[in-house]
């Protein structure tokens, strides 16, 4: 156990201090609303962070793989019972929570609670596809393949060939980084002091998440870097993006249910896919001209 925090403990420095950037990252998301740019010199910023994290871990990928299949390490109960708990919070447990979250908002009429779970949903899907996209294209082996080799890439055989070369960048790591930036964006912005708490307690379960993929034999430590990436761009922008673009299609269709008691008991459901019309762009009613008799 004392070996395995030796070990791990610069990978979590390097994961801590990039989700530090990405929080303080926070302040490109406005709760006004305006069209501003979707991206901002902070995106350089964030991104030349999880650039210098990743090449600063890159040559320890094979030493990271190496102790952390140890067999004692690998023996530790707690070790696994919380790398299979994280992993599977991170998914699907992160679409169950998301859909959940938006379901119930719904139902109940909580609209706070359904923005959060469905902008952390779409976090998610947005940055498992470009995720997904990434592995395909890099088509790097993972440490599980014998004989285990960091440096293994290959142009499009992540689409070519079977998940044992689908390695960079971790998806699990991204789920869990998108999650936890689009939410604590989204409730720093209700809750402007709840950063400094909300923020701490989800990056590092989404950093946990990385590290699990990594004692999993699943991921190099560059691939949760990278994971954690694209997955925290991914949470920074459907946010910044459903802020300054309200009228979305989306969050019309998806935000528009409730649930309210019925005149003769029990509830009704409330629901539609129309969009409701701008007062200020309806026709104004025609003032009826009165006749007059004489």
């Amino acid at each position: 156990m004392r070996r395995a925090r030796s070990t791990l403990a610069p990978l979590f420095m390097a994961l801590a201090t990039a989700a530090s950037t990405a929080r303080d990252a926070r302040a490109q998301i406005d709760t006004t609303v305006h069209h501003g740019p979707l991206f901002t010199y902070r995106d350089a910023i964030l991104a030349g962070t999880f650039g210098v994290a990743t090449l600063l871990a890159r040559p320890f990928d094979d030493h990271y793989a190496q102790r952390l299949q140890d067999s004692s390490t690998q023996a530790n109960r707690k070790l696994h019972n919380l790398a299979k708990f994280v992993r599977t919070t991170a998914t699907p447990g992160s679409y169950i929570i998301g859909g959940t979250m938006w379901a119930t908002g719904r139902i109940f009429g909580n609209d706070k609670l359904a923005q959060l779970g469905l902008h952390g949903t779409e976090a998610l899907v947005i940055g498992e596809v470009s995720a997904g996209v990434i592995k395909g294209v890099v088509g790097r082996q993972r440490p599980s393949v014998r004989p285990r080799n960091s440096n293994s890439y290959e142009l499009f055989r992540g689409f070519k060939s079977d998940d044992n070369y689908r390695s960079f960048p971790s998806g699990h790591t991204t789920s869990a980084f998108a999650a936890a930036a689009a939410v604590t964006s989204e409730t720093s912005g209700w809750w402007p002091d709840s950063r400094w708490v909300i923020g701490p307690i989800l990056y590092t379960g989404a950093a946990l998440a990385g590290v699990s993929r990594m004692y999993d034999n699943r991921h190099w430590a560059s691939d949760v870097l990278v994971g954690a990436g694209v997955g925290t761009f991914a949470g920074l922008k459907v946010v910044r993006f459903i802020h300054s673009h309200p009228d979305n299609r989306v969050d019309h269709w998806l935000l528009a249910g409730s649930l309210s008691p019925a005149p003769d008991g029990g509830h009704t459901l409330h629901w539609s896919l129309m969009r409701a019309p701008n007062p200020i762009d309806a026709p104004a009613a025609t003032p009826r001209r009165q006749s007059t008799a004489h």
